[in-house]
């Protein structure tokens, strides 16, 4: 799996460097020392702090996912991070969601100007917005199947060094290691703090569980499937300078209802329910 580079600077290296077996050895401790850690309710916080320690980045923020539909925050090493995470998930765009679909690594060095800004124009003037200048996005898993990213940010241009690169593909691949586990340990197949295992993956599940069962509520009220639904979700989003999971909220409560045919303004004016009575249809 190679990553997608347009312009050549995060080329990885063809042949071994001496470097190598230290930097696997590095990421080796990072990890290991937290995947056994007995305070298994932070592991997800302490992964994304490690990578964040290993490498010249930011922040980071790792998502899984199940769908192109479905996507939950599994945690971020702060703010921006999770903001970050959020505006691809509105937008259905961004290097995470390429990342997802092309199950290789995408790197934008600079979206400030140049192909990585012309290529996402909304997503790189949001993250420019919130101080984000570089996206490094890693897909979780094995050969095609992606389970999830791994998104570093950092608040200056410029592309990752060959050996960064490397790094964080070791990163990547331990990341990967850890969500497979941690989450086999949560549904009983391997011993582990059942319980605090559990509470984070519930909590990751239920980040977007309010998109996922608005996306049904809108299936229903469009006759249309899931991928139009969300894209429905995330058109009123963006036109009413919101995230995707608050109209989410709208919908679940019943104070946002989707028509057929009707554009953004209509829904505006009609999207809004004005009696009781349409409150109780789906």
């Amino acid at each position: 799996m190679r990553p997608e580079n347009r312009g050549g600077e995060n080329e990885m290296p063809d042949r071994i460097q001496p470097s190598d077996v230290e930097d696997r050895r590095r990421v080796t401790e990072a990890f290991t020392s937290l995947t056994s850690s007995s305070q298994v309710r932070r592991v997800p916080e302490l992964l994304c702090g490690a990578c964040v320690d290993l490498l010249p980045v930011t922040g980071a923020s790792i998502s899984i996912t199940g769908s192109r539909t479905a996507r939950a925050l599994w945690c971020a090493s702060d703010d921006t991070a999770a903001r970050l995470a959020e505006a691809q998930y509105t937008l259905g765009d961004g290097p995470c969601q390429s990342a997802l679909d092309r199950a290789a690594p995408v790197l934008a060095p600079d979206l400030t100007t140049g192909p990585d800004a012309r290529r996402w124009p909304v997503f790189a003037h949001q993250a420019v917005d919130l101080g984000v200048r570089a996206v490094f996005s890693l897909p979780l898993g094995a050969g095609a199947l992606a389970i999830g990213t791994l998104d570093l940010y950092r608040d200056t241009v410029g592309p990752l060094s060959p050996r960064d690169l490397r790094i964080a593909l070791l990163a990547r691949d331990a990341v990967t290691f850890a969500v497979l586990n941690l989450e086999a340990a949560s549904d009983g197949f391997v011993s582990a703090d059942e319980a605090g295992v559990a509470s984070w993956v519930d909590a990751a599940e239920a980040d977007h569980i309010e998109v996922h069962q608005a996306v049904g509520m809108v299936m229903v009220q469009l006759g249309t499937d899931p991928e139009q639904a969300l894209d429905r979700l995330r058109a009123h989003a963006f036109s009413e300078g919101r995230t995707v999971t608050e109209v989410a909220q709208d919908v679940l409560a019943r104070t946002l209802r989707f028509q057929p045919e009707a554009d953004d303004d209509q829904m505006k004016g009609r999207g809004r329910l004005g009696d009781e009575g349409d409150g109780d249809r789906s």
